[in-house]
């Protein structure tokens, strides 16, 4: 079979799709495997890791409470494709606040790794023309990802 741009650009559509779909899952069993085991659990062990912090007590369990739901929505629309320039933005900034708290405490490895999600995520923005195996390529690309299909 001889290699044309189209069929590269079909392989790099389908490998965008399956990253994204392969990070959105993974964000949404984060929120999914915390509301399971209790949201006020996940609260509490945040409070508990950040008594040393200068972060108010109240601001961490209110976080704590919110972050699973959080990842689950994102990760739920980063999973089918839907507002996904957006939810990708969305997941940056909440990758932001999760990188200043594992900062806080000082948990180097957690911080190393959410590096690795930075990649993934910038990836996901930069090529996000290539987003045609979602709900965002079923809508027509230039509407719902506010760029021109190619």
């Amino acid at each position: 079979m001889e290699w044309t741009t189209e069929k590269w650009r079909g392989d790099a559509e389908l490998a965008y799709g399956l990253l994204r779909a392969f990070l959105g899952f993974n964000i949404m069993m984060h929120g999914i495997s915390r509301i399971i085991s209790g949201p006020g659990t996940f609260a509490a062990t945040l409070v508990q890791q950040f008594q040393a912090t200068p972060m108010a007590n109240g601001v961490v369990s209110g976080f704590g409470y919110a972050l699973p739901w959080l990842e689950l929505i994102l990760g739920l629309m980063l999973l089918v494709g839907i507002f996904t320039r957006w939810v990708v933005v969305a997941g940056f900034l909440l990758l932001g606040v999760l990188t200043y708290g594992t900062a806080l405490i000082q948990d180097w490895e957690t911080t190393g790794l959410q590096l690795t999600y930075a990649a993934v995520y910038a990836l996901l923005l930069a090529f996000v023309g290539w987003n045609r195996w979602s709900v965002d390529g079923w809508l027509g690309a230039e509407k719902a990802t506010g760029t021109p299909a190619a």
